[in-house]
């Protein structure tokens, strides 16, 4: 799950991090407003869950009611379009007024969980402000890094080494960067996050440290013990299709190909999209209906699947185990009666109560069903149909 930067600078905030003063609005009336109560110069930003934001023109510096609601107009009123967004770009619903600030240096600052070593990492630059890919590709020595003590967390040692790594000067300013650092590996135990960001962190003229932007995501597994994250999830943000598939206990992602992709475990979707891609198709999704599908689940799949105008065709690659071949034979017949298959289904199923799968898909006669020997023959097959 992500939030919003304004929401991740309310975390912030009451974990004692400081940031500028703000106001999150949803017209450009209420941008005015906000502009007034904050001062005389102010960031407009975009409120997406995407990054380039400022090479998009969606973060405006502004210094003027009239800038404030030209740029909130502008924000509102067009889709956003980045490297992270596609060329459909995404619709702005929600924009963040901001204090602006003079900025002397910017620094980058996260935490994130390193699944190598199984612990948390708190990682620091003195190159801020870009996007740390950018900055390891560039200078990986650039990047300072310390894991956390799976029991301890940060020790007092190691906050030390990352405030000499940003080479602050003077005491009170390295005083406020460990207060920061410490206050968002806070946020990161608490709220069971996955990456906790600040980029950039600041210093200004005048000596202070601030966080002007925050990216958090958080651990979709331990929302049940995170009322809070839970009153922060914006649905408008979300994949309607993704979050249909939540609803019914399935794993779906969009992709741009015309294949769609039927199956049970990640892995095998992986394996799945792969050997697609070998025989020169293109899968529309990933959609994994998991190790206990039922028929009501595979019927909802196949629905998602064909409201997909791209998909011109659907590969079901099944390895019967916990979900016996025989209950996804079963499903298919139910959604091919139910649904309506208008595209070729092509069908690879092995693993418990295979001999008997086979033998219903067989005489339910369903012509737009098309059976498999094996993955290669099922890719194969599906390719063709589309090609």
């Amino acid at each position: 799950m992500k939030v919003h930067e304004y929401q991740a600078r309310e975390l912030l905030a009451e974990a004692g991090v400081p940031v500028p003063p703000a106001k999150a609005v949803e017209t450009p009336e209420e941008a005015v407003a906000a502009y007034r109560s904050i001062g005389d110069r102010v960031v407009v930003k975009a409120q997406v869950f995407a990054g380039g934001r400022g090479k998009a023109g969606f973060v405006k510096l502004c210094a003027s009611p009239e800038e404030v609601r030209n740029a909130a107009r502008f924000m509102l009123n067009n889709r956003m379009v980045s490297a992270q967004t596609g060329p459909d770009g995404i619709a702005v619903n929600r924009l963040l007024v901001s204090s602006a600030v003079d900025i002397d240096h910017e620094y980058y600052l996260a935490v994130v969980l390193d699944r190598a070593r199984r612990r948390p990492v708190v990682m620091v630059s003195r190159q801020g402000g870009v996007e740390i890919e950018v900055v390891a590709a560039k200078d990986s020595t650039a990047i300072v890094k310390r894991w956390l003590h799976p029991h301890l967390g940060l020790l007092d040692f190691q906050c030390a080494q990352l405030c000499a790594a940003l080479h602050l000067s003077g005491g009170a300013e390295v005083a406020a960067a460990a207060k920061v650092i410490r206050g968002l590996v806070d946020v990161f135990y608490k709220y069971d996050c996955s990456l906790a960001e600040i980029n950039p962190l600041v210093r200004t003229p005048d000596g202070r440290i601030l966080a002007i932007d925050a990216k958090m995501n958080f651990d979709d597994n331990a929302l049940f013990r995170q009322p809070r994250l839970r009153e922060m999830f914006d649905p408008g943000e979300e994949n309607p299709m993704e979050l249909r598939a939540k609803e019914h206990n399935l794993s779906y992602i969009a992709l741009d190909g015309n294949i769609g992709c039927v199956v049970n475990g990640a892995g095998l979707a992986m394996a799945t999209m792969d050997i697609i891609k070998l025989h020169g198709g293109l899968p529309a999704n990933f959609l994994d209906v998991g190790g206990s599908v039922t028929a009501a689940g595979a019927i909802e799949a196949f629905r998602m699947i064909l409201s997909d105008k791209k998909v011109k065709g659907i590969l079901v690659n099944i390895f019967g185990g916990i979900a016996k071949c025989d209950t996804i034979a079963e499903a298919l017949i139910a959604a091919a009666k139910e649904v309506g298959f208008s595209v070729p289904v092509v069908v690879r199923l092995e693993g418990t109560n295979v001999e008997r799968a086979r033998k219903l898909l067989k005489d339910a006669s369903i012509p737009q069903l098309i059976t498999a020997a094996d993955l290669t023959d099922a890719a194969q097959k599906v390719c063709a149909k589309v090609a």
